[in-house]
């Protein structure tokens, strides 16, 4: 059977857009594990309420130097929203997750000082840095 043009121009199209679908869907899943850090575990504890990101705070750190250089929107995929988005000077600002039960768990507004870990976040979207402390830096 002859193909004409148009048919192979439709054919390779459909192939084409099969391929890019694909891969958009495989970049756009998000991970279950850096390193032993169980991610949906982590993304899973909205505000460090239930325990399970300070039972993996070990993992965490062991994983902390694979985090920096990454975009904001990656950390998203990867921890999940912040717990807390703060702005900082020059265009900078923080991603804090909480790492422990806290008064913020029964009420967002209030200021807690339970501990946590922050990722600072360039004007450029990069991690620059992560630190650990209690409450907001």
């Amino acid at each position: 059977m002859l193909l004409r043009p148009h048919h192979l121009l439709s054919r390779s199209l459909f192939i084409l857009s099969f391929f890019i679908f694909h891969y958009s869907f495989i970049s756009c899943s998000t991970p279950d594990r850096l390193g032993k850090l169980d991610l949906a575990r982590w993304r899973d504890d909205r505000g460090g309420c239930k325990g399970d990101r300070l039972a993996q705070v070990a993992e965490f750190k062991a994983v902390r130097e694979e985090l920096k250089g990454k975009m904001a929107n990656d950390i998203n995929k990867i921890l999940g929203l912040p717990d807390v988005n703060q702005l900082a000077d020059r265009n900078q600002k923080f991603y804090v997750y909480f790492l422990e039960n806290g008064p913020h768990c029964t009420d967002p507004k209030i200021k807690s000082q339970a501990r946590s870990v922050a990722l600072r976040i360039s004007a450029i979207g990069l991690v620059t840095e992560i630190t650990f402390q209690r409450g907001e830096p």
